[in-house]
């Protein structure tokens, strides 16, 4: 069982992207075992909050302000990578099209991108590889090349490169984007597995069909502030969204999903 710890906390964070601030005063806090999702329009800020996560942007130092991660602030770059996977669209542009699918998966063993001279797999890592490869249907694909493959297939595989060190915690940045139905489902389905099975997932995204039934905290974020944080019950309703994404909406629930149509 997961022990219902923070695996997020930020308090009162200013952050700044160049010359604009993108955060005055962001609190909240996530806990491993709670499976959250940050919804929001575009410009709302969920791609800061991904940056502050992966250490990509740091806050502003000033006192009773902090972002600790696993409980640390100054959490080592490679535990954080062994603890979090990430799939996101600016980590599937940084992967080179020629890269064979087995080399993209293994990658994630060092939080690269692709294999380099200093990249040597043991035994057992690549050992892992395949098992993975295999677990999420891509054996057959292991020595295609990335930039063959189909959207749903490149998703798969940055999935199966984030979960290769089976991380605590998993982010997904716009999971769907790019994806025919059946490659929605087939993720989507995998996201479910992986819930169950202990991993806690965090989904940022403005596509509330994304939200999969086991997430139970809804973060919503407008122009660097949080509007609403609280359960799928409460938050993912008519009014809420309709005032997130400031056109009138309404929302139909089936088998534990959501979809939004206008009002």
């Amino acid at each position: 069982m997961i022990a219902h710890d923070p695996w997020l906390e930020l308090q009162s964070v200013e952050a700044w992207l160049g010359d604009r601030r993108v955060f005055a005063n962001l609190s909240l806090t996530l806990l491993r075992g709670q499976h959250a999702v940050v919804l929001g329009p575009n410009g709302a800020g969920k791609s800061s909050l991904l940056r502050l996560i992966t250490r990509e942007i740091h806050p502003v130092v000033r006192p009773g302000s902090f972002l600790r991660l696993f409980g640390q602030e100054r959490i080592v770059l490679t535990e954080l990578q062994r603890r979090l996977g990430l799939v996101s669209p600016a980590l599937e542009q940084r992967v080179h099209p020629a890269l064979p699918v087995a080399d993209v998966v293994g990658s994630g063993w060092f939080g690269s991108v692709g294999l380099g001279r200093m990249h040597q797999l043991s035994r057992s890592q690549a050992d892992r590889v395949r098992e993975d490869l295999a677990d999420h249907g891509l054996a057959d694909l292991a020595d295609r090349r990335f930039g063959q493959l189909s959207d749903g297939q490149r998703r798969r595989v940055l999935l199966a490169r984030a979960l290769v060190q089976r991380p605590e915690v998993l982010v997904l940045d716009e999971p769907l984007n790019g994806l025919d139905l059946r490659a929605r489902h087939q993720l989507l389905a995998e996201l479910r597995q992986l819930a169950a099975a202990g991993t806690t997932l965090l989904l940022v995204t403005h596509q509330i069909e994304a939200v999969v039934p086991e997430i139970s905290c809804c973060v919503l974020l407008r122009q660097g502030e949080l509007v609403a944080v609280g359960a799928p019950a409460d938050v993912l309703q008519d009014g809420p969204l309709s005032a997130l994404f400031d056109t009138p909406l309404r929302v139909v629930e089936a088998n534990g999903y959501r979809q939004v149509l206008p009002a």
